[in-house]
């Protein structure tokens, strides 16, 4: 009785709330306020403030809903980062669409199988992926497209411009309870194919909130958002944003040069970043004065502090959880490379192999407890086994992920327990690119591993052996089909940056490939051209 009351309580907190009931009432608040300023690398700026965003999203919604959108309903948002992806995201919420925002990166056969999942009753993108968008999906499904129409477009698709969908009426009456579904994400697992993880209003709300707790954010915050919309990080800055009725500088994407100007020039105050941004920025003049506050990454960082006059905020969170399990705090920041200490609003567990606890300095197995649909994630939509499978036999997750707490109770960062790897921020499933490599029909055994990289952290290299029929090509040219096998099913960060040819492979006691092993061969990539390996 007491679990089902506290239960109630954690949802009451929004009760009759909902991710567009939030900018609504900041409307009612601030409606003249700034909201949303597109800083693009050509060509002229522009902003919006809360009541322009609102009634263009809702005027887009309305568009949408006379062409059959409607509650309930999936819509697939391929584009990069514009406002237009912001307003057709807060549109599809305005009449209980769900939109499925994918990766750009993503090859038609990827956008394949996220169409044959979700089944999308329509899908927006922009000039430069519709040939793309129209290969890879049903030639019945709608598309919305920014820009101008392709001449690779066939005449009789049905294709609307972005603009044309823009009407004005009365929306239907949904409602604004936390329960109802916000949207799905497509996110890289240890099985072949990335998973949709579904968020629920509540999720959205919470992610709010709760990241905006953590960083103390004020309505005269604005932050500087470089990071693709598409992923959980930067929909989760705009939501804290909306939440704490602050601002955003959106850019098509990170730009070394351009960061300190950005930042002066628009008075940005904080900004979420990955580890490839702190070192991008490491050779850049800071300027004497500027308004950046703070840098949210994934360990505190003295060094950075240093160089850049803020202040480095630490996080361990995924796209199931939604906001931070794991953070430092603003007055007490911890030592260098920490991640922080357990959210109050999570229970975070690290365990032995054989399930105990670990204690103080030792590494164990990540584990977190929240209530499913508010503080982690609602589902893996349509795989009730996968989803069941993430949570354990007392209902924590499974994170995958291995940390150490030491003696003071902070917790650092060590691996993943998975086999994942970590591409500048993208977890990729090394399982995945390992079946694009055996599709070629040219190998005995395969097995992909991270090398480490100078600027994105790690990226993913392929050890092969050959069968006879690999043996009967030159090395170079199985090389290349392998190349090219990878580059038509997967996205680019996720194709080897080298393969390596060898005769024999490492195996541990039970006849698994020992990928350790064949980590320890490599070094640090700094160039595109890795040192060669053999073990012949």
């Amino acid at each position: 009785m007491e679990q089902i009351q506290l239960q109630r309580n954690a949802w009451a907190q929004f009760g009759g709330m909902s991710v567009t009931s939030i900018l609504d009432r900041w409307v009612e608040i601030q409606a003249d306020k700034t909201f949303l300023i597109w800083q693009p690398f050509e060509g002229p700026g522009r902003s919006w403030t809360y009541g322009q965003l609102a009634q263009a999203a809702q005027q887009f919604a309305f568009g949408l809903n006379q062409r059959q959108v409607k509650s309930g309903d999936f819509v697939l948002i391929h584009m990069d980062n514009c406002p237009e992806f912001i307003i057709a995201w807060l549109a599809c919420a305005y009449i209980g669409a769900i939109p499925v925002t994918i990766n750009t990166r993503s090859v038609a056969q990827n956008v394949t199988y996220f169409a044959e999942v979700m089944q999308p009753v329509m899908a927006i993108t922009s000039e430069l992926y519709a040939p793309m968008i129209h290969r890879a999906c049903s030639a019945s499904l709608p598309l919305v497209i920014t820009g101008n129409v392709s001449e690779k477009l066939p005449k009789d698709r049905l294709i609307t411009l972005f603009d044309a969908i823009y009407q004005q009426g009365t929306l239907p009456k949904i409602p604004d309870i936390p329960e109802r579904d916000f949207a799905v994400q497509f996110t890289s697992g240890t099985t072949s194919r990335p998973k949709p993880i579904m968020w629920t209003n509540g999720n959205a709300l919470w992610s709010g909130k709760s990241m905006s707790t953590n960083m103390r954010l004020r309505r005269e915050d604005r932050t500087l958002l470089f990071l693709p919309l598409f992923h959980a990080n930067a929909q989760i800055t705009l939501l804290s944003s909306l939440w704490s009725g602050g601002s955003v500088v959106l850019q098509p994407k990170f730009s070394t040069s351009r960061f300190w100007n950005t930042v002066v020039q628009h008075q940005a105050t904080w900004v979420s970043a990955i580890p490839f941004v702190y070192k991008a920025l490491k050779d850049q003049a800071v300027p004497a004065q500027h308004p950046l506050r703070f840098m949210m990454g994934l360990e505190r960082s003295p060094e950075i502090e240093k160089a850049f006059g803020i202040q480095t905020m630490a996080l361990w969170a995924m796209t199931e959880t939604l906001s931070a399990c794991i953070v430092t705090d603003a007055d007490q920041p911890g030592p260098a490379g920490t991640i922080g200490r357990p959210s109050p609003f999570y229970q975070v567990e690290i365990r032995r192999e054989d399930g105990s606890l670990a204690g103080p300095g030792e590494e164990g197995r990540l584990y977190i407890r929240g209530e499913r649909g508010l503080t982690l994630f609602k589902e893996y939509y349509k795989h009730p086994e996968i989803t069941a499978a993430a949570f354990d036999a007392s209902g924590a997750l499974d994170t995958g992920d291995v940390v150490r707490m030491d003696e003071q109770g902070w917790l650092f960062y060590v691996t993943r327990a998975k086999d994942m790897l970590r591409v500048g921020g993208e977890n990729v499933a090394a399982l995945e690119i390992e079946n694009s490599i055996n599709s070629t029909g040219l190998v005995q055994e395969y097995a992909v591993v991270g090398q480490a990289h100078s600027m994105l952290g790690e990226v993913p290299v392929a050890f092969i052996s050959l069968n006879e029929k690999g043996k009967a090509l030159e090395e170079e040219a199985v090389k290349a089909r392998i190349t090219q096998a990878c580059q038509q099913q997967l996205a680019d960060f996720k194709v080897p940056k080298a393969i390596h040819i060898i005769e024999h492979f490492p195996h541990s006691t039970l006849d698994r490939i020992a990928k350790n092993k064949l980590r320890e061969q490599l070094p640090e990539m700094v160039a595109e051209q890795p040192k060669k390996i053999s073990n012949k």
